[in-house]
């Protein structure tokens, strides 16, 4: 036995159980409860997006200009780069459950704040607050996805998930449309009720994630094996029902034996992203700052972007921006099967590479105004379109690349930097092109978004790591497997 009071040396066959599941309803259950938060999120972001153009008019309540829309961006990064962090180290010392509960409770909260805002010091706290609810969300969400999707499913499932955001954006400028509308609503309350409708959305996602289980991977690591073996042997009943009761395969893969710990230390963690996985390290850093250059970069800013070089009136510009919205949901979704298929390494390669061709075109359409707003967004279409993909590989790259200990503060740590690097420079970088009035300063952003997506491209060509159809602990042995290698015979017991 360990130091830890109840804690051992165990032998258990549950990730081997859990991956070898058929899809089922328990599956659909985790898709909708854990999956809406990228929809609230997609909802958050591309709100700002929506409105932003409403917020600079003198009637709106809030008195703001194009620049600090784009710092109100930032700062929502900033929160969720603040929030990833906090929250991730507690989710892998916690559970997923406790976490992802308490982090959408912050966003309810602080979504709410914003509906109230009246200045710009104002809004800027209401979004960092939103930002660190949503961050907190990202590391918890991920690893319990990864940890409960069988192995064979879990990079569709994955990409899917994260580019649900684009529903969230899709549907938040379909609201808009409405609520943007003077006619019905006031200049300075149609924006309002925008974010009081998030909220709603966020209560209905709590309701749902009621029913998901905490990970049984993170409790037979921690000591609560028995809660984890309860845990699978009624999901293992529920798709045995499911299927008129045909008893389920054995799993194929070899038991696990792990060392059960409380916690581990942060310098251990560090150790494994820099010492034992530097190239991991590199390659995650280098998706994220691509992709989080270019989504941030235009999506705070998109509306700005239409309204003052292409004379879009800002209740129409939530119509461009639903198309939009699903050119980037339609990514990853269609896309996804070939990353279980074809697999990780040259999908992710060609939508970063993809991303940075078309990324240069945008830079060129825009700069010169050919073809209008028309040829400008049919571009921004196909640009995001493998910009969304890439962008949903790497959270998916991430949480399987790293021991399952670690894998919420590994998500929390390769965003928040990545992002902090990538997606507080972008809204700043556009904002204040926009600013200066003049498309070329603007076709700047739209050529260095392409080299930092060509750069993710040139990482995962170089470190990308082949992780389809594998099971977690194969991609990535378990700190406390390693413990346990290191123990005698007599101090394993079998769970």
């Amino acid at each position: 036995m360990s130091a830890d009071t109840g804690m051992g040396t165990i032998t258990t066959r549950i990730p081997a159980r859990l991956d070898r599941l058929p899809w089922s309803r328990f599956h659909w259950r985790v898709v909708v409860g854990l999956g809406g938060v990228w929809i609230l999120d997609g909802l958050e972001v591309t709100m700002v997006g929506n409105v932003a153009s409403r917020w600079t008019e003198d009637n709106s309540g809030i008195d703001i200009n194009a620049a600090q829309v784009g710092m109100a961006g930032a700062i929502y990064i900033v929160g969720a780069c603040v929030g990833a962090l906090f929250f991730g180290q507690l989710t892998d010392r916690f559970g997923r459950k406790k976490l992802f509960m308490l982090t959408l409770l912050v966003y309810l909260a602080a979504t709410v704040a914003t509906a109230f805002a009246f200045a710009p010091w104002y809004l800027f706290i209401a979004r960092f607050f939103t930002g660190a609810g949503i961050g907190g969300e990202y590391a918890a969400i991920n690893s319990a996805i990864d940890e409960l999707i069988p192995a064979q499913h879990r990079g569709r499932v994955d990409l899917a998930i994260n580019g649900s955001y684009w529903l969230g954006a899709a549907g938040g400028s379909a609201l808009a449309v409405l609520l943007l509308n003077e006619s019905i609503f006031a200049a300075d309350l149609g924006w309002r009720l925008a974010f009081g409708l998030g909220a709603v959305l966020g209560v209905l996602v709590l309701i749902v994630r009621r029913h998901v289980p905490e990970s049984p991977r993170w409790l037979f690591i921690h000591g609560r094996e028995d809660e984890a073996e309860d845990i699978v042997d009624g999901i293992e009943q529920e798709v045995e029902t499911e299927t008129d009761d045909r008893s389920l395969p054995e799993p194929t893969e070899k038991p696990l034996t792990v060392r059960q710990r409380h916690s581990i230390p942060f310098r251990e963690i560090a150790t494994v992203a820099f010492r034992t996985y530097p190239k991991r390290s590199i390659l995650g850093l280098a998706l994220f700052v691509g992709q989080a250059f270019m989504h941030n970069g235009v999506t705070f800013n998109l509306g700005l972007l239409l309204s003052d070089f292409y004379d879009i009136g800002s209740g129409v510009v939530p119509l461009f921006i639903i198309v939009w919205a699903l050119s980037n949901f339609a990514g990853p979704v269609l896309l996804g099967p070939l990353f279980d298929t074809w697999g990780r390494k040259p999908m992710i390669s060609l939508s970063f590479f993809g991303s940075a061709a078309l990324g240069l075109v945008l830079a060129v359409v825009f700069g010169s105004g050919a073809g209008g707003v028309t040829l400008f967004m049919v571009v921004l279409f196909a640009c995001f379109f493998l910009t969304s993909a890439g962008a949903s590989a790497a959270y998916l790259t991430v949480s399987e690349i790293f021991p399952m200990e670690t894998r919420a503060l590994a998500i929390a740590f390769f965003y928040a930097i990545g992002t902090a690097l990538g997606g507080i420079a972008g809204p700043l970088l556009f904002g204040n092109l926009i600013e200066s009035g003049k498309a070329s300063n603007v076709a700047i952003s739209f050529a260095i978004g392409a080299v930092v997506m060509a750069l993710g491209g040139l990482a995962e060509i170089a470190y990308g790591v082949k992780a389809e159809g594998q099971n977690l602990e194969s991609i990535a042995k378990p700190l406390t497997a390693e413990d346990a290698e290191s123990g005698t015979p007599e101090e394993k017991a079998t769970a």
